[in-house]
């Protein structure tokens, strides 16, 4: 997937800190959604770090879980933090999945599909694989408006230079809203389409708890950041502080918004 590899996804260590630890929380929200029965075949899609397959192994029960993520230092990071003989992780791509069709009970992604240069054709790769009468299910940040996080980062860094609206995951991923997401699944075959908002707390001690992540590198956000002369971004970590609300001991309490899909293959 060209475009993860363009935003740069090579380091499990510096994205948990930035969005992995709330993708875990999405994570929570979604298995039980999904409503699987137990010892179902699992497929994770653009696994990362391996946070939703810890979920569906914590909260499933599932017979197996198979994850794939195009990143080699993903998958190594998730083998090396995942300790399950009920799972597996490989290197693949999501627009070619190595897997027989209807192979899978269940096949999940979270925070992938708007990152695949080819977001239909990821989707239709789920739907082929996936059993008759199996779910796929999904989730993204939703961009645009309450993964709040990332859209004051990107509201301060627009105010300071227009042209970095070009990196703004609120205007690049147009999927990332219910539906856009729902026409993609129904037009992968799907039917039964289902979205929902979930929404996770998002608590950081003071600012630099906020602001430290964006210094890893890992995504849009955090590239554009260390793309920046020192000086730069300097002045956009002073805007950024302007403009995200701190309570009285300075802790900053935000909300991260994510859109979930489910469908089924018929």
């Amino acid at each position: 997937m060209p475009s993860r590899s363009a935003d740069a996804w090579a380091s499990g260590d510096a994205y948990e800190p930035y969005v992995g630890r709330w993708s875990r929380a999405v994570a929570r929200e979604l298995v039980p959604w999904i409503a699987a029965a137990p010892a179902l075949r699992w497929l994770d899609v653009g696994c990362g770090t391996g946070a939703l397959t810890e979920t569906i192994l914590g909260a499933a029960a599932p017979g197996c879980v198979h994850a794939i993520d195009s990143s080699p230092a993903y998958v190594h990071f998730a083998r090396r933090h995942v300790h399950d003989s009920r799972a597996d992780f490989a290197v693949a791509d999501a627009r070619a999945l190595p897997c027989p069709a209807y192979s899978a009970d269940v096949i999940v992604s979270g925070l992938m599909l708007n990152f695949v240069p080819q977001p239909e054709t990821a989707v239709a790769e789920m739907a082929r694989v996936v059993r008759t009468g199996g779910v796929v299910a999904a989730y993204v940040w939703d961009y645009a408006e309450r993964m709040q996080l990332i859209r004051y980062f990107w509201d301060a860094a627009v105010a300071l230079d227009a042209s970095a609206a070009v990196h703004d995951e609120g205007r690049r991923f147009s999927i990332c809203r219910p539906a856009a997401l729902e026409a993609l699944f129904r037009g992968a075959g799907l039917h039964d389409v289902a979205t929902r908002a979930i929404d996770v707390p998002t608590r950081f001690r003071d600012f630099d708890d906020c602001w430290q992540p964006f210094l890893g590198g890992q995504g849009p956000a955090p590239r554009y950041a260390m793309g920046l002369p020192e000086e730069r971004r300097a002045a956009l970590r002073e805007r950024l502080r302007a403009e995200i609300p701190a309570s009285a001991d300075g802790s900053i309490d935000l909300v991260a918004r994510a859109w979930a899909i489910r469908g089924i293959r018929g």
